[in-house]
């Protein structure tokens, strides 16, 4: 099983879809899609007028720029991404984590920064994603989540990610981004533990924002997922990236997973 987490960015690069799904149709194994989307949240609210706030770099989320998030993730995104797959043969179901209550989450307040509606997932219910899987559909989630009170709210897609790799005992989760993997001295780095890459954000080598990357790829370890992957989608599709895991002897054993 494999998570694969792409951002909302790269699907407005002409191909990428057309080309995400000749990479999936070549997997071996069955798969879930997360994806994010906040330029094209910005570029609505802009539109709108609506303006983007952020609170110590992270997005608020209030009463005016909700709608518009769940619209942009759980609409436009997501079924454009899911129309591109299934043109590409791919047989694709996207949904939200609305849907089913698949991701329940608690209202997220980091260092006591109130975003607004932004969550932070506490359950997963993995047979809705299960029950796809079974049935030879490949699911494409939007991140946009339910809290335990009903109310609609706005989760991290890395966070999704993680949160669902984790619920299904993934074997792996891929961060497909812009960048190919971890660079040092402009080398690919094959394979990284905690404590090189924490040696390699002290050194200025890991800086601005291939930084949250390697925090989310942790925090997904963090959580039960035993190998995490930074990657591009021309790495995807040729088996390379950045292979992370929490101790030096995972490493050869989440290569040979990721490369299978």
């Amino acid at each position: 099983m494999r998570v694969i987490k792409i951002s909302g960015r790269d699907l407005d690069n002409p191909g990428f879809v057309a080309a995400l799904g000749h990479a999936l149709m070549e997997l071996q194994e069955p798969a879930v899609l997360v994806h994010g989307g906040g330029k094209a949240i910005d570029n609505f609210q802009r539109r709108l007028g609506i303006e983007t706030v952020k609170a110590n770099g992270l997005r608020v989320t209030d009463n005016d720029s909700l709608g518009p998030t769940l619209m942009v993730l759980s609409g436009l995104v997501n079924k454009t991404l899911t129309a591109g797959l299934i043109q590409a043969g791919i047989d694709a179901v996207g949904l939200s984590g609305v849907d089913g209550g698949l991701l329940r989450c608690s209202k997220h307040t980091p260092d006591g920064v109130d975003l607004g509606f932004v969550g932070t997932i506490d359950k997963v219910r993995e047979d809705i994603l299960l029950n796809l899987i079974q049935n030879g559909q490949f699911p494409v989630v939007s991140p946009m989540s339910l809290s335990h009170d009903g109310q609609i709210m706005n989760v991290n897609a890395d966070e999704a990610a993680s949160a669902i790799a984790s619920a299904l005992n993934a074997d792996v989760l891929d961060f497909v981004s812009n960048v190919p993997g971890v660079l040092a001295n402009n080398q690919l780095l094959p394979a990284l533990t905690r404590e090189e890459a924490q040696s390699l954000i002290e050194d200025g080598t890991i800086h601005s924002g291939m930084i949250p990357k390697i925090q989310a790829a942790f925090a997904a370890l963090e959580i039960g997922v035993q190998c995490v992957r930074i990657v591009d989608l021309n790495g995807f599709a040729r088996k390379a990236g950045t292979v992370l895991s929490q101790r030096p002897f995972q490493i050869a054993a989440c290569t040979s997973e990721v490369l299978k």
